[in-house]
């Protein structure tokens, strides 16, 4: 390895490590109560009625006997009393191989602080789903996908959680597969939750996905939060939390080091988004941390042919990061990207503070309609710091259908020792600055304004977690 390279992966090593005591997640509290017993508490949306332990279903934590079966048994078994007061399976201490499971209603899992869930190798303990139906085929290979390591689908009231457990997606298999261009299906993601409400996923330490680490889909009523988000930064599309067409949804106090996008905000792929018609809107990001050396600290796009509106980012902090907030999409994709509010953003050792693109390619198939434009108005960013940039904006719109209504104020970019000529590359948009060094580009001229941020309150910032304990022997 050359020494400059040895040089960035110890920079972003430190980097880590400072964000993440910097971040470090308010955990559940583990409290000694006997020789044999413990308790430990913790929040979440509803505490449960009903309890249950892995190993009382046959789980074995030695890392290499498959717990696919054991989970499925005690996920069966516990479903029929969660009705009745809710229930929750406890992964304990150990590390338990297993491949996909499904969840229940009104259930929590609860990840042990000292356990590891490793995602099986075995690729016929990833059972096939259904494609969505926004996105027309998979995002690896056209004919299908695999089920994620923790699924659920139609769920109402359910809990991802522990006292900082662990997540193994044991992705390195599956990267390879990829690269070497062998997948015939997409690769399984992390955690995927489809058409539910009331879902919370919190509190974890989520290492090396296959693929996406989080992705909720046509959900609402989402509370994600205290997650720790690891992979390799060459790692193909390992994403961390993508908002998919969902409501009202709350992301805060995490810290993500990923391959690809550190949050990825989405709504579906040209024609089948479009057809589909699910919007993500009403989003809240706060609190966030990022290293993406190739990739965004947030994304917006490029799958967004449901819409994008009403989202709101404040106190994130990146650094070593592609860009801070990315606008991506392109002819075919149709549908908008509208009242975008950011502000208090530190960044350091970026290649791009503000970065749009408006000819981003990356089609599900040759029928998407090259007459679908999409609408992007009312993007709005202020107080940013930005330290050891490479390039202040690069804002490209589409050509006959510009990027309206931006607005950026109160930004200071300090410059990396040989940064670009132009600093402000800028076609196809429209807006105003106020206070931003360096002098922005011509199509957004000065004027005395401070940028808005939305002052409502959405639904989702004033539900209030419970207070939950949980005894034994774990």
């Amino acid at each position: 390895m050359e020494f400059s390279k040895k040089s960035q992966v110890f920079e972003t090593l430190i980097s880590a490590i400072f964000l993440l005591e910097l971040l470090r997640p308010n955990v559940a509290e583990f409290r000694a109560v006997g020789l044999a017993t413990s308790t430990i508490t913790f929040r979440a949306l509803n505490c449960r009625k009903h309890s249950a332990v892995l190993t009382d279903f046959g789980g074995i934590g030695d890392g290499k006997t498959s717990n696919t079966k054991a989970f499925e048994a005690a996920i069966m078994n516990v479903s029929q009393v969660a009705p009745d007061g809710g229930a929750q399976l406890i992964v304990p201490l150990g590390k338990w191989l297993t491949g996909s499971f499904n969840l229940t209603s009104h259930f929590t899992l609860f990840v042990h602080k000292d356990a590891v869930i490793l995602g099986s190798q075995d690729e016929s303990e990833w059972p096939p789903v259904a494609l969505l139906p926004s996105y027309g085929r998979g995002r690896d290979a056209p004919s299908g996908r695999l089920s994620s390591l923790i699924f659920g689908t139609n769920l109402t009231d359910v809990v991802i959680t522990g006292n900082n457990g662990t997540i193994d997606g044991q992705g390195s298999y599956w990267w390879k597969l990829f690269r070497d261009n062998k997948m015939t299906v997409t690769r399984p993601y992390m955690i995927e939750i489809m058409y539910s409400k009331q879902v919370q996923i919190s509190n974890l330490t989520l290492v090396n996905s296959p693929s996406w680490n989080v992705h909720p889909i046509y959900s609402s009523d989402i509370i994600i939060q205290h997650l720790t988000v690891f992979a390799p930064v060459d790692s193909p599309n390992t994403d961390g939390i993508d908002p998919d067409s969902c409501t009202n949804t709350r992301i805060e106090d995490s810290f993500i080091v990923s391959g690809d996008d550190c949050i990825a905000v989405k709504s579906g792929w040209d024609e089948y988004g479009i057809k589909f018609n699910m919007p993500t809107k009403q989003l809240v990001i706060r609190r966030f941390a990022c290293i993406s050396p190739s990739s965004a600290t947030i994304a917006l796009g490029s799958e967004m042919s449901g819409g994008i509106e009403d989202v709101r980012v404040e106190d994130v902090t990146a650094i070593n990061t592609e860009s801070g907030v990315r606008i991506k999409t392109g002819v075919g994709r149709g549908a908008y990207v509208k009242d975008v509010y950011v502000r208090n953003m530190t960044l350091n050792t970026m290649k791009y503070v503000f970065w749009m693109t408006g000819d981003y390619g990356s089609h599900p198939d040759a029928e998407f309609d090259q007459n679908a434009f999409p609408v992007i108005k009312g993007i709005n960013y202020r107080d940013i710091v930005a330290d050891n940039v490479t390039q202040s904006a690069q804002l490209d719109g589409i050509g006959k259908h510009p990027f309206t209504d931006i607005c950026i104020s109160n930004v200071n970019i300090k410059l990396a020792a040989k940064p670009k000529g132009v600093q402000w590359n800028c076609s196809d948009v429209q807006g105003v600055t106020n206070r931003v060094s360096p002098e922005p580009c011509n199509l957004l001229p000065r004027k005395e304004i401070d940028c808005p941020f939305a002052k409502d309150r959405l639904p989702i910032e004033d539900v209030q977690l419970k207070t939950c304990s949980i005894s034994g022997n774990f």
